[in-house]
């Protein structure tokens, strides 16, 4: 069972070559989330089996600084659907007779009954005077998989900085290289001058969609804007220079990115990865109040290969300032092949029933 937190699409989006590499290693992966990131899925890979689980309901404050708090405010829900989804989780393993758990981020799927692994670029939580709490909290639940799986390399240069560049105690700790969805195909004429591509949850994702809508009146070049919100049916809108899309599909995507000369994306650490395989310039727009996102932007702008502006002071015309970075052609081999993917499959489902240590079969808290 494949299963990715629901907090963006950055986590459901990151599992895709995951469930590829199962699929064409003949195995049958049942997916599992809830909300955006399921029904994303869904499109994605319709002829597998699907799962809902308990939602954990993370939502951003309007004002920037409520995050945290919100977040905070948010923990005895948020416990709550861990409790059910870990409750949950022992029906599934019994009743679809699943071999083993991969689980981005949903701290609640472990079991004693299977090889579980957890995939997570942050074994150091940001979250300003909380970050000793948050990031204690987060290993509470890392050190009940058997494995974690880190996307990201342990030698310099990396992507993800402190997140990741730490040894946690009783973790079997595997950096399995940054995960993209896409393939570096070269294949493509440029058609567009921007992509603007968003993510995210509410209401932030749509302050930032109406800010650069309006910014994107002084823009010269061709536009294509990708808002990330995956409905029912996809839409399609021209604005005078301007293509807007509530969605793509990772292939619509592939040929957007491929398309395009410069992105404007939020900072999300799947968004990176992203960028990295492609090789892309980009610029960034991190989420208001994430200190992850922040984090990212003003490492990747300390490297010099993307620069950054905070979303209340950022105007059109900082797009120049991109012609000063590298941008992510240089990091491009560092990226996890589907060779790889398969080769880390075989590791976690094979020797870890064998060798792991015992783990706390329930959750107590």
């Amino acid at each position: 069972m494949v299963a990715p937190l629901n907090w963006g699409l950055g986590h459901a989006t990151r599992c895709i070559p995951i469930i590829k590499a199962l699929l064409e290693n003949g195995d049958n992966p049942i997916i599992a989330s809830d909300g955006d990131a399921l029904m994303l899925l869904k499109k994605e890979f319709p002829r597998q089996q699907f799962i809902e689980l308990p939602s954990y309901n993370i939502s951003y404050g309007k004002p920037a600084t409520s995050l945290k708090w919100k977040v905070i405010m948010d923990t005895p829900k948020i416990l709550r659907a861990i409790i059910k989804e870990h409750s949950s989780l022992q029906s599934i393993i019994r009743i679809e007779k699943i071999d083993g758990v991969i689980s981005d981020n949903r701290m609640g799927l472990f079991s004693s009954k299977v090889p579980c692994v957890y995939i997570t670029h942050q074994l150091r939580v940001l979250s300003g005077s909380t970050t000793w709490l948050s990031t204690m909290s987060h290993r509470f639940f890392i050190k009940r998989f058997n494995t974690c799986w880190i996307p990201d390399v342990v030698t310099q240069p990396n992507l993800s900085g402190i997140l990741s560049q730490v040894n946690v105690s009783n973790v079997k700790q595997v950096y399995t290289g940054p995960l993209s969805r896409f393939q570096n195909t070269g294949s493509y004429q440029k058609k567009y001058d921007l992509l603007v591509l968003l993510s995210g949850p509410e209401p932030q994702r749509g302050i930032l969609e109406k800010k650069l809508l309006g910014e994107l009146k002084n823009y010269r070049g061709e536009v294509l804007f990708v808002a990330g919100k995956v409905e029912k049916e996809q839409r399609v809108d021209k604005r005078g220079k301007v293509t807007y899309y509530n969605y793509l599909s990772t292939e619509g995507l592939q040929k957007a990115l491929d398309r395009s000369e410069l992105i404007l994306s939020r900072s999300g650490y799947t968004t990176i990865m992203d960028l990295c395989k492609l090789g892309k310039k980009a610029f960034f727009i991190p989420t208001p109040g994430q200190h992850e996102q922040e984090y990212l932007a003003e490492k990747l702008q300390a490297d010099g290969i993307v620069p950054f502006a905070t979303q209340d002071v950022f105007t059109i015309d900082m797009l120049e300032r991109v012609t000063d970075f590298t941008g992510f052609e240089a990091y491009a081999s560092t990226m996890t092949s589907m060779s790889s993917i398969a080769f880390l499959l075989e590791t976690a489902f094979s020797s870890v029933k064998e060798n792991s240590e015992p783990i706390p079969s329930s959750l107590s808290i």
